[in-house]
């Protein structure tokens, strides 16, 4: 158990109409302090949300989620967020909000590293 380490995560939802409070998940955000690693992966299935929202604006979907992407990598073009520390960007990241772009409440687990659990809970909880 000592090669594991600490991390957190959270699933990125797209909620296109907040007051009905469907989602569907296109991402995940994954932080281990330990190993100083906070990365998120996503991807935009046009036809699947369309189909799921016709209404909903891809474009601005798609902005919002790079902006979610440039704070999770952090530095000045992040802006003032961006230069936080990663469990403070993380913290912001997955903050409660009433936005089209939400997450999951954080969930805890053991890792060995950080990119393969990240590319383990994105095919299982987004794929």
């Amino acid at each position: 158990m000592q090669d594991r380490h600490l991390f957190e995560y959270a699933v990125i939802r797209v909620v296109p109409r907040v007051e009905r409070e469907e989602f569907l998940n296109v991402g995940v955000i994954l932080l281990c302090k330990k190993q100083r690693f906070l990365k998120m992966k996503y991807s935009v299935d046009s036809d699947r949300l369309l189909a799921f929202s016709k209404d909903l604006d891809i474009d601005a979907l798609e902005e919002n989620l790079l902006s979610f992407q440039r704070i999770a990598t952090g530095g000045k073009d992040a802006g003032p967020i961006g230069e936080l520390d990663a469990a403070s960007r993380f913290r912001w990241l997955t903050a409660t909000r009433s936005t089209v772009v939400q997450t999951s409440k954080v969930h805890p687990g053991f890792c060995l590293n950080g990119e393969d659990s990240l590319a383990r809970l994105y095919d299982q909880l987004v794929k």
